[in-house]
């Protein structure tokens, strides 16, 4: 299973743990699982079309997945997953 990181921001959406481990071989399969298991997750990562919301970022040992495979990044037991959501102000 893929160790999750959630940020603050989302901590009430999954019972305010800071880390879950979700099971997956993709970020597609990770992120599915943890909205299945967190279904108020769902709009705040996800848009209609199923495709990651664009004001949320998510990586991979440190790698934006945007720049790799997006959803379709694979993961492994070992990875970590970060969430974060983009934040806006000036």
């Amino acid at each position: 299973m893929s160790t999750v990181f959630i940020p603050a921001v989302l901590r009430p959406s999954v019972g305010g743990v800071k880390s879950l481990d979700v099971e997956g071989d993709s970020i597609r399969s990770v992120v599915d699982g943890l909205v299945q298991r967190h279904p108020s997750l769902g709009g705040q990562l996800l848009t209609n079309e199923g495709d990651l919301n664009r004001f949320v970022n998510v990586y991979v040992n440190g790698q934006d997945v945007r720049y790799l495979s997006g959803l379709d990044t694979p993961v492994t037991p070992t990875d970590e997953v970060r969430l974060l959501p983009a934040m806006a102000g000036g």
